[in-house]
């Protein structure tokens, strides 16, 4: 695919740019290395974006255990073709990951983090009913997009940063920092085997000599918006079931409704459950949940009010499609529950019958899948202790409690190089980045931020997309919008910001 006017006109002003930079940023010949690789990603557009569009269409999903093999193996592939000289499969009692290495012989070495997992899609709920066909297609006011599961989370600013190591390959330009890959295939069931791929002692051993690990993003939001984030809430993932053979009530098999009059409900059992894991304004009631959550503190608070005046209240309203924060909180309030207070959210719930009309029938199982959100200082085995002991508590022992994945919440100090470097970058390229205490999703940036690498860890990446775990996903790949960067400003942002982690002290 060809750059369209906007972005040949970026490249020219991007490139442009680095000649203009001091002679302490950069010198003069990795200001000339940078112009020869900004040309190299241009040239190499249209392969970047076939290679995108070839991993849309083949899909990981672990929820399903669908591409599990294949996704693997595809990762290593793309992993060795941008340049690693070792790209192996790291075996899990799960689903396998890939751990690579590329040796540039630079004095320092930086971590990257991948998933080449994603959610589950229902081609029905797609405007084109093919979620993995990866078309491009025009979106109005954004330019050509690629609309594929995966497209933004979180393949398309991932092959932006594999687009931008063929660009050192092409260019033949030495890259400034060594690099160390842990990439995974389970984080959207919430990673229940990371732990074994970066506790093995070869990949831990590399990780220790990084200077933190940071995963690709798309950063930029519709309106330009862009915010460096200092960490994410953890997550619990779970499934809470009722059944009428566990508890010793009720039917052991589904039966006419008529026997509800002598019969107990293990559907209302689990209803009644779920009723006393939060008060009534919606918060967490569970004993001993939050005892470890902080509040924020005075630097924290200060984000938080500079968020609150940058960011804009009417837009994330009308992106959410609601009217009124939970509490009915004021703004300010509502971006420090987003990031400080911990949730208890029901996902899904399934019991008997819901198909068209009617089914007199008393159903002998209900099922309740949730997510737990965690804050600093909660743990992930303290969350399912606390929700183990709270159901036991409440005359709920029979429920079981089915676990599928999960981690601890990530923080990263400001003062980290990792994000230092990050912030000289933007603002370099006349960006305003906000400075954000925490996402309010999950990613388990905890295998890094804790014991034993305790190193820091973030995102990074110019570019826009959204849709994600939702239909029509998409990815800028030709901007038409100055508000942010198309995939090419996306592959240069890595080039960039590779040279700063290179000298940022």
């Amino acid at each position: 695919m060809s750059m369209n006017r906007r972005d040949l006109l970026g490249a020219a002003a991007a490139t442009a740019a680095v000649s203009s930079l001091p002679r302490f940023a950069l010198g003069a010949p990795a200001a000339d290395d940078r112009a020869k690789l900004y040309a190299e990603i241009g040239k190499r557009h249209g392969e970047a974006v076939a290679r995108l569009q070839d991993w849309v269409k083949n899909p990981t999903i672990a929820a399903e255990g669908r591409g599990i093999e294949t996704g693997c193996a595809q990762m290593m592939a793309l992993a060795r073709d941008a340049g690693f000289q070792t790209a192996v499969k790291m075996p899990t009692s799960g689903v396998p990951g890939v751990f690579a290495t590329l040796d540039a012989g630079a004095p320092k070495t930086v971590g990257l983090y991948f998933m080449y997992d994603v959610k589950q899609a229902d081609p029905a709920e797609w405007t084109t009913g093919k979620p993995f066909d990866a078309s491009i297609v025009d979106k109005p006011g954004f330019g050509k997009v690629l609309v594929g599961r995966g497209a933004v989370n979180q393949k398309g600013p991932e092959s932006a940063l594999l687009a931008a190591l063929h660009a050192f390959k092409g260019a033949g330009v030495k890259l400034p920092v060594n690099l160390v890959l842990v990439a995974e295939g389970e984080e959207e069931i919430g990673s229940p085997h990371i732990r074994e791929i970066v506790q093995k002692p070869e990949v831990l051993a590399a990780l220790g000599k990084t200077m933190g690990v940071f995963m690709p993003s798309a950063s930029q939001d519709a309106d330009g918006g862009l915010t460096v984030s200092l960490g994410a809430k953890g997550v619990v993932e779970l499934e809470l079931v009722s059944s009428g053979a566990k508890w010793g009530r009720g039917p052991s098999k589904d039966v006419h409704s008529a026997n509800r009059a002598r019969l107990d409900s293990p559907a209302f059992h689990l209803v009644q459950a779920l009723a006393t894991l939060v008060n009534a304004d919606g918060d967490p009631a569970i004993e001993g949940l939050a005892a470890a959550a902080k509040p924020p503190n005075a630097a924290q608070s200060a984000m938080l009010d500079a968020a609150a005046k940058r960011l804009d209240e009417a837009t994330a309203k009308k992106m959410l499609g609601a009217t009124r924060w939970a509490h009915d909180d004021a703004w300010r309030a509502s971006l420090e529950r987003l990031t400080f207070s911990p949730t208890v959210n029901i996902e899904g719930l399934v019991g008997g019958y819901i198909g068209p009309g009617g089914k007199t029938m008393l159903p002998n199982k209900a099922v309740a899948k949730l997510d737990l959100r965690l804050v600093p200082d909660m743990t992930f085995d303290g969350a399912i202790a606390a929700i183990k002991a709270h159901l036991q508590k409440h005359g709920f022992g029979d429920i079981e409690v089915n676990v599928s994945g999960g981690y601890g919440p990530t923080e990263t100090s400001s003062d980290a190089p990792l994000i230092r470097a990050q912030m000289a970058v933007l603002k370099r390229d006349g960006l305003d980045p906000l400075l954000w205490v925490r996402n309010a999703g999950s990613y388990p940036g905890y295998v890094f931020t804790g014991a034993p690498l305790k190193l820091a860890s973030g995102h990074h990446g110019l570019g826009h997309g959204s849709g994600a775990h939702a239909p029509d996903e998409y990815y800028v790949i030709e901007s038409t919008n100055a508000k942010f960067a198309g995939y090419d400003g996306a592959a240069r942002s890595f080039v960039d910001y590779l040279y700063e982690l290179a000298v940022i002290r």
